[in-house]
């Protein structure tokens, strides 16, 4: 175990776990070298089924420098239909060559139309859209370039089988299933910044922290528009300041320019809700994110296994169904147990055949901390950060209830040479940076 990136430690990513040297290098040097893969678990019918009946038609999509939402918006506008009739399981970004499903209400095959960088299979028609829970995971081929020291790769990986792979599946690894540096934001980390004032309930604290606090990675012209705020407050000024490509930005900083008199908590939070509602949801959510990585670098400071339990643990089981692609295994959280002494040797066993994983909080206002050594550490984390489960009792996109997510992150591996590149797949939810993170040891940047 070694102490992590610095950009990393500060969204709670605090080691790596395998000692060796990176073998340095970047991600994404192409599109074409960050390859992603949808592993499904959704059913069709044939193309030419009851349109009355099955009136979604479903295709798996190969997108070329397209993010998904803008692909959706690209596609309905040549549709001539609504965007909230396309659908899709899961959301890639353009940076990558992704295959992945959509769902069109009231399509036909020949009205789908050609799109520069995108290739369209259609596979047949469904009852109902695609919705996240369809996608059971992802595949990911991943290309290193420039390598200082490619023949590290086999030593990082016996190190990572050691940490959390299984005796007897010799090509598998494990590793913390922290949340990954893009959760936060890559160049300017300060989401869960945000989401912690918005937990805490101070709004006027999560819209500053959003619309101030520069950062060295951005233009110049943006740092001093953030700085010349956080020393004034003139919201009007700050607009002409504000560049028109920080599009949120400026939204909060119309409805806080708008205010008769200084605004008040109220208006703060009137000015955080100009932004979309998934945005709103991702201030929360990466707090939680925050604390959970908090937790995981806490456990494994303290020398807890990650592949097994310890008395007061809470393990979830495995999702069972036939449906579940053979490449990953998939917890269900739903399905969660607390581990005492006397169950310690059978949950281990249960753990040994991946049919159990041992689980820490994204805490919500439904959460109930672990027991032992593991309570003990997400009840210090929660301290530190000043929150408590019923903080999360938020109104409107701020809510949550909280689950539980499991620690350990496994798969099987594949390292190729000439180009160094590394194949696996990971269940949905799971970050394919943070298998590269130990691979590389670089600045997050250079993972993409």
């Amino acid at each position: 175990m070694r102490p992590a990136h610095p950009t990393e430690q500060a969204v709670g990513l605090e080691y790596y776990v395998s000692d060796t040297d990176g073998v340095g290098g970047r991600l994404r040097e192409d599109d074409d070298q960050f390859r992603v893969w949808e592993l499904e678990r959704f059913s069709t019918e044939p193309v030419d089924a009851d349109v009355d009946a099955y009136p979604h038609l479903v295709f798996r999509a190969t997108l070329r420098g397209w993010d998904t939402n803008d692909f959706a918006a690209r596609l309905s506008d040549a549709l001539g239909t609504s965007r909230e009739r396309v659908d899709w399981a899961g959301t890639k970004d353009k940076y990558a060559v992704t295959t992945q499903l959509f769902s069109v209400y009231g399509a036909d095959p020949d009205d789908l139309p050609e799109i520069d960088g995108v290739e369209i299979e259609v596979l047949g028609r469904a009852g109902r859209g695609l919705e996240f829970g369809d996608l059971a995971g992802n595949a990911f081929e991943v290309v290193v370039s420039d390598p200082a020291e490619p023949d590290n790769a086999d030593e990082i990986t016996d190190e990572l089988h050691a940490f959390g792979g299984r005796d007897d599946e010799p090509r598998e690894i494990g590793v913390p299933n922290f949340f990954g540096q893009q959760r936060f934001g890559s160049r300017r980390p300060i989401t869960h910044e945000v989401g912690l004032e918005v937990v805490r309930g101070d709004w006027e604290g999560a819209v500053m922290a959003y619309l101030g606090r520069p950062t060295e990675a951005e233009p110049e012209g943006t740092q001093e528009a953030r700085t010349f705020l956080e020393e004034t407050r003139d919201w009007a000024e700050a607009l002409d300041r504000f560049p028109n490509r920080l599009r949120y930005e400026r939204s909060m900083l119309h409805e806080l320019a708008e205010c008769d008199g200084e605004p008040g908590p109220d208006e703060f939070r009137a000015a955080l809700e100009r932004v979309p509602s998934n945005l709103q949801r991702l201030f929360v959510h990466a707090a939680q994110s925050y604390a959970f990585n908090l937790m995981l670098s806490r456990r494994l400071e303290r020398g807890l296994p990650f592949d097994r339990p310890v008395a007061g643990d809470v393990v979830c089981f495995a999702d069972t169904g036939g449906d579940v692609p053979e490449e990953i295994l998939l917890p269900d959280t739903d399905r969660l147990q607390r581990v005492d002494e006397r169950r310690v040797d059978s949950v281990t066993r249960h753990c040994e055949r991946g049919r159990a994983f041992v689980t820490a909080p994204l805490v919500g206002t439904e959460t109930e901390l672990a027991d032992g050594e593991q309570g003990e550490i997400e009840r210090a984390v929660l301290e530190d950060l000043d929150l408590a489960p019923g903080d999360f009792d938020l109104p409107g996109e701020f809510y949550s209830s909280g689950t539980r997510r499991t620690i350990l992150l496994r798969t099987a591996l594949e390292v190729d040479r000439d180009p160094l590149a590394l194949s696996f797949a990971l269940p949905k939810g799971s970050y394919a940076t943070v298998v590269a993170r130990e691979f590389l040891k670089v600045d997050p940047i250079d993972l993409g």
